[in-house]
């Protein structure tokens, strides 16, 4: 049996009005304190900034990909220089996930829409090949080469890179698939789980946790089958994932309809979704960690998140900041956020200069990272809705 004897998730105060909770996630690279954001670096980097940047911004904990990476390096590379974290040069807690999304999104074009709804079919991509019992056959976009991605394999790549909390790998379903589909699918992928702990178990040195994660689409009865799996199984936490429907009201529903199911003192991880309002509602149903990729693609596009901005962004390629003298947020304790005025960083848009987009990536890194702290306090005093007020302004 399964018992992380280096890790372990502490509850230590609960909302009155709500599920939230603040919890505190105890990792080899160190313990975290939840609810908390996990930023996205991908390719073993957070696009546009430095590990030093991130911890300037009091960044907790990152993640990786597991697909994007098994091409390009290669795990074998990475555990010869010492894992990601001396890779990385990054000396906190890390996540990677098991590579399924992005190998689904071959098949499907346009996945990350199809998870969140957005029902375009148009794209399809003939790298993916096949997907079996056995898993995965899909042709590297790096160099064309055909390679079979199974939960064992999933496993192995995820001991080498060496991240702290690992995923399962299971099938991502889309928004178009009907309920018959999504079953199989959902049954697959609870196979898929008991062989990666299996795979798990044959090396676990006590270095790495292994996350569950619930399938099953928008269907509340699956949802709850696949809930209550990964709670009878030896898994240290829990995530959400597949799809999440075609509307906020219909992914609130579908978390809603699966978070009673799951091991209630396991630590409970929301899979790429992360826009503020996001945070405040699902923080409520008690999600402890989120990741996402917004906070750096939309510095890449020019916005940046403003607290008490009812739509939780401003876009500085806006002439109306040509003049702006103003800083992005003087509250914020880094250059970024204090000391370069909206009018520079529209300049810098306007002219292409990447210092822009570095600028925008560190304010919307700490930006985050401030919202989880002002969360936490807010859930110790059950102040959710007043903080939920000042941060989201009607």
């Amino acid at each position: 049996m399964l018992d992380y004897p280096n890790f372990s998730f502490d509850v230590k105060a609960r909302d009155k009005k709500s599920g939230a909770r603040i919890g505190e996630l105890k990792t080899p690279h160190g313990t975290i304190k939840t609810p908390n954001y996990i930023f996205c670096g991908t390719k073993a980097t957070v696009k546009n900034l430095s590990p030093c940047q991130l911890k300037e911004a009091q960044t907790d904990i990152i993640l990786s990909n597991t697909y994007h990476l098994m091409l390009q390096p290669g795990a074998n590379l990475i555990e010869s220089i010492g894992g990601l974290h001396k890779f990385m040069n990054w000396d906190k807690p890390m996540l990677t996930d098991s590579g399924g999304f992005q190998v689904f999104s071959l098949g499907e074009g346009t996945m990350a829409n199809e998870i969140k709804g957005k029902n375009n079919k148009s794209n399809y991509n003939k790298n993916l090949i096949s997907i079996t019992e056995e898993g995965c056959v899909f042709k590297s976009y790096f160099d064309g080469r055909k390679i079979k991605l199974t939960p064992e394999y999933s496993m192995e790549i995820q001991r080498k890179l060496g991240a702290d909390l690992l995923m399962q790998f299971d099938e991502c379903t889309p928004y178009h698939v009907d309920k018959d589909y999504t079953a199989r699918s959902m049954e697959m992928s609870i196979r898929w789980g008991d062989r990666c702990l299996t795979e798990f178990a044959r090396h676990d040195n006590g270095a790495q946790a292994l996350y569950g994660i619930v399938q099953g689409g928008v269907y509340s009865d699956l949802r709850k089958f696949s809930a209550e799996y990964t709670k009878d199984r030896p898994f240290f936490g829990t995530a959400i994932g597949g799809c999440l429907g075609g509307s906020d009201e219909e992914m609130h529903g579908v978390v809603a309809s699966t978070v009673p199911y799951i091991h209630a003192d396991r630590p409970v991880h929301f899979l790429g979704i992360g826009r503020i309002k996001d945070v405040f509602r699902f923080v409520r149903l008690g999600v402890d960690t989120f990741d996402c990729v917004i906070p750096t693609r939309l510095a890449r596009h020019g916005s940046a998140y403003i607290k008490g901005e009812p739509k939780e962004t401003i876009n500085l390629k806006n002439s109306r900041y040509r003049d702006d003298q103003t800083p992005l947020d003087e509250n914020i304790d880094i250059p970024a956020s204090q000391k370069f005025s909206k009018a520079y960083i529209h300049h810098l848009l306007k002219a292409n200069e990447l210092l822009a987009t570095q600028i925008l990536a560190q304010h919307n890194v700490a930006t985050i990272n401030m919202l989880m702290r002002e969360l936490r306090e807010a859930i110790k005093t059950s102040t959710l809705d007043e903080l939920e007020k000042v941060w989201l302004r009607k």
